[in-house]
């Protein structure tokens, strides 16, 4: 071998070796982790290319600067093919794992949940100051809902409460309709197989008594019960007198505690004052609400009123009711003078 061929020879063997020594760099730099102590919440905009991302993950202090995620996207050009999106990174994440997430596309998920016996400007307060939610409606009422998902029925009652989940930039009016959807959905087939003879006259007056059967017991087992008191006065014709309806009704006129001018002024929801099913929920119900309204007890209870202990004592006269009331005084009288 000439002298020239052996320098050639051993220059070829230090470049060997000296990229292999880069290749191992590459590798450790992909496999070490981020750095970061709790999970975070990363935005890349659209239209962010390598550098735009380098410089993003080293400003965050993600990732130290280098030329390790350059050659690293280089080497493994399926690395580079990533998404624009939000991302939740944990802090156990390799940059490898990082940038599959990237190119997986698998934005961060945002929990919101909405519980039963909430109204409809709960939701609408809660989707205003929720992260990363894209606000479209203009108002915060019960019309621009309406407007927006082009409602016939009215609003209030007819978003079924549940935890959804969203990405970022969903907008307000996207889960709206998602909850109407699971709302829908619920309450077809149990109005197409309600019991025979309720006075309903649609599924908004099921989903009315269902909203008032929420609002007045939270016992699973007392919501058919409770419902069947409706029931019976309004074949009857007796007024339903419930409280929540009246609370409803005032708005913001309510301030915690109910008085008897309250229960004797006339408003749309007072079911005091009117005959019927007020005109319509007066909260979003569960399905174990929903289930109670489309099919009630057989009973021949009129009265309910709180036992004091969480749940009801239930009455098929006047006298037997009055009793209980006394009841339920002496019992909320002792606990206010422990």
């Amino acid at each position: 071998m000439t002298k020239k061929r052996k320098i050639l020879w051993s220059a070829l063997v230090v470049l060997i070796i000296a990229a292999g020594g880069v290749y191992w760099k590459v590798k450790q730099f992909a496999a070490s982790r981020l750095m970061m102590n709790q999970a975070l919440i990363f935005t890349l905009p659209a239209g962010t290319g390598r550098i735009g991302l380098e410089e993003k993950l080293v400003d965050q202090k993600l990732i130290g600067s280098g030329p390790w995620f350059d050659l690293l996207l280089k080497i493994e050009p399926g690395l580079a093919q990533f998404k624009a999106g939000t991302y939740r990174f944990q802090p156990s994440m390799t940059v490898r794992e990082m940038l599959a997430l990237l190119v997986s596309g698998k934005e961060a998920q945002f929990p919101i949940r909405f519980i039963e016996g909430s109204r409809l400007s709960e939701w609408l307060q809660q989707l205003r100051t929720a992260p990363y939610i894209k606000h479209t409606l203009k108002q915060d009422d019960a019309q621009a809902v309406e407007k927006a998902l082009d409602l016939k029925n009215g609003a209030e009652g007819w978003f079924y409460p549940d935890t959804y989940s969203y990405t970022a930039n969903t907008s307000d009016v996207a889960i709206l309709e998602r909850a109407h959807q699971r709302m829908e959905q619920i309450v077809t087939p149990l109005w197409q197989h309600r019991q025979d003879g309720l006075p309903y006259a649609d599924p908004t007056a099921m989903i009315t008594m269902a909203s008032m059967v929420e609002k007045e017991t939270a016992l699973p087992a007392e919501r058919a019960r409770v419902a069947s008191v409706f029931i019976n006065r309004l074949r009857l014709g007796m007024r339903l007198q419930t409280d929540p309806t009246v609370i409803y009704g005032m708005g913001d006129k309510y301030k915690g505690v109910l008085t008897r001018t309250d229960l004797e002024t006339p408003t749309a929801y007072n079911t005091y004052t009117i005959n019927g099913l007020p005109p319509g929920p007066i909260a979003m119900p569960g399905k174990a609400s929903l289930e109670a309204a489309a099919h009630p007890d057989h009973t021949h209870y009129l009265y309910f009123v709180a036992d004091g202990k969480g749940g009801h004592t239930f009455s098929t006269n006047l006298a037997s009711h009055n009793r209980a009331v006394d009841v339920w005084r002496r019992i909320e009288k002792e606990k206010h003078e422990k």
